[in-house]
């Protein structure tokens, strides 16, 4: 499963949710749906952008987490 970070990283760079949506040219709601988790996808444009804005790398923002090491610390529920 794939993690995204945003959240951590704006808190790092002391940046809003709509300071990145005004800098990547993004919506609020969109960085919100990233932000949250609920995005499907992600474009590599959006994603150069979004590590533009933050000055970090892709790794920063996006992790991969195994499902079934969170599914064990939740007793079973993801």
């Amino acid at each position: 499963m794939i993690v995204i970070n945003i959240d951590v990283m704006l808190a790092k760079r002391k940046m809003s949710v709509t300071e990145l949506s005004e800098r990547v040219g993004i919506t609020i709601a969109n960085v919100s749906v990233l932000k949250n988790g609920k995005a499907k996808g992600v474009k590599f444009s959006t994603l150069d952008a979004i590590c533009r804005a933050l000055n970090c790398q892709p790794g920063d923002v996006l992790q991969w987490v195994d499902e079934n090491e969170i599914e064990a610390e939740n007793g079973g529920q993801k």
